[in-house]
């Protein structure tokens, strides 16, 4: 089991993460939506699509992807080679990278949602009255966005903290460095959660008899003869052998007559 300063150790990253995370999914994620709410391009809906890929990728799908991209031989290991380093996995920074890809959908979707419900109206009037595009940005459709800037900050924070197959492929589980607290909790279960018996026992009375099944078949045992019955996790099985002509029990002995 984790000791206790571990675990705290383990909340800690998680909290980093999800906080610089977050941060930086407002900064890229921002513009992103602006550009597919406002955009007339026809390579609108293939760039949303791109953006959506972590919904449907499975996790350790995409972290293996990551894996790659960071370790020495990709594109992740030129720009640590940069700063003396030789690979960005397996690094609280490759965990960022890995989690702001992870968790851009649900930043995008709900910012892009809020700017597309503004409408042209409000835009149009501040044009009206000489505001440069950047002026209505901030001081129209910033603030009147407001509710969906905060879903997409709670979401990619909740995202970020519960996320599990990325981190695990990307960063693995060195404490201080890489273990965050999903990792911290699936450590923890191996080690304090033993198997549960009046789980396995169905399990294993289904093998036997299926294995028995089997044996039966292997034998010539003819498929009318066999009864197999499993009760209060004990089995039960009873079958007759016809070999060289002499009916046998399942002692091996020979049933008289």
């Amino acid at each position: 089991m984790p000791e206790q300063a571990e675990i705290w150790s383990a909340v800690r990253l998680t909290l980093s993460l999800a906080s610089i995370t977050t941060l930086l999914l407002l900064v890229i994620g921002t513009p992103i939506a602006w550009w597919l709410a406002r955009t007339r391009s026809a390579w609108k809906e293939v760039v949303a699509a791109v953006v959506a890929l972590p919904l449907v990728l499975p996790p350790t799908v995409l972290g293996f992807y990551l894996l790659i991209a960071l370790g020495p031989n990709g594109p992740g290991g030129w720009v640590a080679g940069l700063f003396g380093g030789r690979s960005l996995a397996f690094t609280f920074e490759g965990l960022v990278i890995g989690s702001v890809l992870y968790s851009l959908p649900f930043v995008v979707q709900p910012i892009r949602n809020a700017f597309e419900a503004l409408g042209e109206w409000p835009l149009e009037v501040a044009g009206t009255l000489r505001a440069s595009p950047w002026d209505r940005f901030w001081s129209i459709a910033v603030p009147l966005a407001r509710p969906g800037f905060l879903t997409g900050a709670v979401l990619g924070f909740a995202h970020t903290v519960g996320e599990f197959g990325v981190v695990l492929m990307i960063g693995g589980s060195i404490p201080g460095e890489t273990k965050v607290l999903s990792i911290a909790v699936y450590d923890c279960i191996p080690a304090e959660i033993p198997p549960d018996p009046a789980l396995v026992a169905p399990l294993l009375d289904q093998t036997v008899a299926t294995n028995l099944f089997d044996s039966t078949r292997f034998l010539h045992t003819e498929p009318d003869t066999i009864q197999v019955g499993v009760a209060e996790g004990t089995i039960e099985a009873r079958r007759t052998a016809v070999i060289r002509g002499r009916v046998l029990d399942t002692q091996g002995n020979p049933l008289p007559g």
